[in-house]
């Protein structure tokens, strides 16, 4: 909404009986300023002079600009008034935060990372088997993920309480993309090269919107978007663990709602009772878990613990059992040893290089999104900045690494970080801990996970997943603003009855035209003024406001620029036509005059002064005067030098509405 700033003095327009001389304004080409000559013997305000900007090189406007887009946060202030010497300390500091914190690290902070890192390690060997198995992976690719990024971004990283890993989101993303056109099953060797190539795909695209610092890229997709899309995600991927959960052989790929459904019931032959009773059993003994540490913060150690309890305590039982329960499914077995070498598998000749590119943008921009969005989460609880591109950096390099030692798209989760935080974590060295904990897991104990059943890393993903169907922030959104709702229920039931990819085009499309629409169709309000004040608000928008007699008061809530020039121009007439038709019905003063309080213009192009220009003309036609409020600096040297400006010299400008409408309503009085 616009507003006239700078008021001299309060005054009531519900009168007008104040006169002043008429204000004269001459713009001036050699110093660029607009002079301004007033008498006021009889006027109890001053107007005050409209001038011109300074004068601005184009090298300086473009530099100020780039600067702007792409630096914002001005990164580079570390650097000033610092000697060579400690700007070079600064910079390895800058491109590795590790050396900002390792020299200062102590005892105690160890101890809390300590705990807090075995804690995590307990939630992410079962979570790291899961999401693999959810990507069409081999389990251990999981535990591979979870040893080697964690350790990179300990170094590259700013954030301290996050938790490295993969997540399911990216996990599903990639096993539907890859699955659909290459099988898992049928062509391992292949599916697993092109998991890897995704990966290195994810990672570069990472980097490079960190490098080249394009991290506005992702902002296209709107929390409002993510919400639903989360949520559909959640639910597609709770319905494919029924497959485990209820024992099922022969189950559909697809990932859309209705044929998930009919494999399930089109399967019922093949349901097993005894995986049923206990994949339920621990499935509810996962949610209570979760709801105890959700309720109570303090015991967050149960729902950390649940996971690898309940893989402990299944595996034990179909050990003990393994005679009667031989049609369960297991894991079986898996390597020992560390991550191998997988750079010779990376997949750059052939049909598929395409499918292995795209799988790998999406999946980068999704773990983008979450790992940044966690990241700034717990900073902000613990007050301190995380940096938007480094981090794009340090999650793109993580997963460059990872991919050449067997491990696929990772990210910031929002699970594990919950739990890092709540454990007390104090810096990033927790993720090392956790990697630690992986590694002798990788070496010792992988044979203790031969006999691990397919229905408890069921169950485990389905409590990991719950947490991203936030129902509250969907009724929040309801409450708020309808069309973020309606962008929410696009993506939420494009995921789910259509397909991951398609409803991420559509959460993408729909903020791309809630974008449009905004830009498009700018808005404009008629402003009054408050009895007793030289303020003007909304007449909508305030009671009290009245009408000024025989002035239009436009207020324009945006920047004038192509797309939407028209509109205003076709707004701002329908405007007038409806204050003529007031006028006429109620008998008032004729309008005389438009003011348009530029306040909130930003920006104008060619065609919005176009547009401008074509307005003036058609009001002179009509003897009607047009007077421009509160132009800021580039909109106002736009208009000089295109001599748009020129129209406006005669009681055309003013620093605010409350002048043009007190200096305009005494010249008519001296001038009827």
């Amino acid at each position: 909404m616009g507003t006239s700033l700078n008021r001299v003095e309060e005054e009531d327009y519900s009168s007008y009986t104040n006169s002043s001389d008429f204000i004269s304004i001459s713009l001036e080409d050699n110093n660029n300023t607009t002079t301004t000559a007033t008498s006021t013997s009889k006027s109890s305000s001053e107007l005050h002079p409209v001038c011109l900007p300074p004068r601005v090189t184009t090298w300086q406007k473009l530099n100020h600009r780039l600067r702007e887009i792409f630096f914002p946060d001005d990164p580079l202030h570390i650097f000033k008034d610092q000697s060579w010497r400690r700007k070079l300390v600064l910079a390895f500091q800058y491109v590795f935060p590790i050396l900002r914190w390792a020299p200062h690290y102590s005892l105690s902070l160890f101890r809390s990372d300590l705990i807090a890192g075995l804690t995590i390690a307990s939630l992410a060997i079962p979570q790291g088997i899961s999401y693999a198995k959810l990507a069409n992976l081999q389990p251990i690719i999981g535990l591979y993920s979870s040893f080697v990024p964690p350790i990179v971004y300990s170094v590259l990283g700013s954030s301290r309480h996050i938790g490295i890993g993969p997540v399911s989101v990216a996990s599903l993303v990639m096993g539907t993309m890859l699955d659909g056109e290459v099988s898992h099953s049928n062509q391992k060797d292949l599916y697993l090269e092109l998991a890897f190539t995704s990966t290195l795909f994810a990672g570069l695209f990472q980097a490079s919107l960190g490098i080249f610092r394009l991290g506005f890229i992702i902002d296209f997709l709107s929390k409002a978007t993510l919400i639903g899309f989360m949520a559909g995600a959640a639910v597609i991927v709770s319905l494919q663990q029924l497959k485990g959960l209820l024992g099922i052989t022969h189950f559909t790929s697809d990932m859309e709602l209705i044929p998930v459904l009919e494999s399930v019931f089109n399967s019922i032959k093949e349901w097993k009772w005894e995986t049923i009773v206990m994949g339920f059993c621990f499935l509810i003994f996962l949610l209570v878990a979760r709801f105890i540490s959700t309720r109570k913060p303090r015991l967050f150690w149960v729902s950390a613990a649940a996971p690898l309890t309940s893989v402990i305590l299944s595996s034990l039982l179909i050990f003990l059992l393994k005679s009667k329960l031989k049609h369960v499914s297991i894991i079986g077995h898996l390597p020992k040893g560390v991550n191998p070498t997988s750079e010779n598998k990376l997949y750059f000749h052939g049909p598929h290089l395409q499918l292995a590119i795209k799988t790998g943008i999406i999946t980068g921009i999704l773990s983008l999104t979450e790992g940044i969005a966690v990241g700034r989460t717990f900073a902000s609880l613990h007050n301190y900045q995380v940096d938007g591109n480094k981090e794009m950096i340090a999650i793109g390099f993580m997963n460059i690494v990872g991919c050449c030692f067997s491990c696929y798209v990772t990210t910031g989760s929002f699970s594990r970080s919950a739990v890092n935080y709540n454990a007390g974590a104090k810096t990033i060295f927790s993720n090392i801990v956790m990697a630690a904990t992986v590694l002798v897991t990788l070496l010792f104990l992988m044979p203790l996970f031969h006999y691990t059943p397919d229905f408890v890393l069921a169950a485990i993903i389905i409590t990991a997943v719950v947490g991203l169907v936030d129902y509250k922030a969907a009724l929040r959104l309801w409450k708020l603003d309808k069309l973020d709702f309606v962008a929410c229920c696009c993506s939420f039931f494009g995921v789910l009855f259509i397909s991951v990819q398609i409803g991420l085009a559509i959460a993408v499309g729909v903020s791309v035209f809630k974008i449009i629409l905004h830009v498009t169709r700018p808005n404009t309000v008629v402003l009054g003024n408050i009895p007793g004040t030289q303020i003007f608000r909304s007449l909508s928008h305030y009671e009290n406001a009245t009408r000024v007699p025989s002035f239009l008061i436009l207020s324009i809530e945006s920047p004038i620029f192509f797309a939407n020039s028209l509109y205003l121009q076709e707004r701002i007439s329908r405007w007038m036509r409806d204050e003529e038709k007031r006028i006429r019905e109620n008998k008032d003063s004729a309008l005389k005059c438009v003011i348009l309080d530029m306040t909130a213009v930003t920006a104008i192009d060619t065609s919005g002064i176009d547009a401008i220009s074509e307005l003036k003309k058609n009001m002179d036609k009509r003897s009607l005067q047009l007077v421009l409020v509160n132009l800021v600096g580039t909109v106002m040297e736009k208009l000089h030098q295109s001599k748009t400006l020129d129209s406006f010299r005669s009681k055309g400008l003013y620093l605010t509405v409350g002048e043009a409408v007190d200096d305009l309503s005494s010249s008519w009085k001296h001038w009827p």
